[in-house]
């Protein structure tokens, strides 16, 4: 019979983590309950559009948090290239990238383990990204990614022109 004190056993989301937020650092909300009864587990206000530099300090930790993480999902709209893969703290990450249109990334860990996770673009404004991010982490949202961008006065992704989905620009510069 198995010793089930040996047997590997998935992270799960800590209960609460509250850091300072240090100017460049990484803007990720994570659902704090281990239910994820919500229609998102988190939400992510990446600084830029650039895949190859946003996306390796968002897997690094999660990785930390929740263990390994398989595959991204990313909505083409909201970016600008996106390759088929990255190398993340010395491992290949498989991307898949459709042109949904739905403001979201989709976290993969293990086999089908999957977390949401809304996309604040990174234009948005510093208290309507803190107000949705919120909201997107509420146990009880039932709301789609998309609808909570527009009840925070934020423009979803694939209602902005490819002109104002520029790679370079930093959240609090004018657009």
């Amino acid at each position: 019979m198995a010793n089930s004190q040996n047997s590997p056993r998935p992270k799960l989301l800590p209960n609460a983590i509250h850091r300072r937020v240090e100017p460049g650092a990484l803007l990720l909300r994570l659902e704090t309950t281990r239910t994820r009864g919500g229609i998102l587990d988190g939400a992510w206000w990446p600084r830029s559009r650039d895949v190859g530099a946003q996306l390796p300090g968002l897997i690094s930790a999660l990785t930390r948090h929740l263990g390994h993480i398989a595959r991204v999902g990313l909505d083409t709209s909201a970016w600008g290239e996106v390759p088929l893969h990255l190398i993340i703290d010395d491992r290949v990450v498989p991307i898949d990238s459709y042109p949904v249109g739905d403001d979201t990334v989709l976290i993969t860990r293990g086999d089908q383990d999957h977390f949401v996770l809304l996309v604040v673009p990174p234009e948005a404004t510093p208290s309507a990204a803190r107000e949705a991010m919120s909201r997107a982490v509420q146990v009880d949202n039932v709301r789609q990614a998309e609808q909570i961008l527009i009840d925070t006065s934020i423009n979803p992704v694939h209602a902005q022109s490819v002109a104002e989905q520029s790679t370079d620009w930093e959240p609090g510069e004018p657009t």
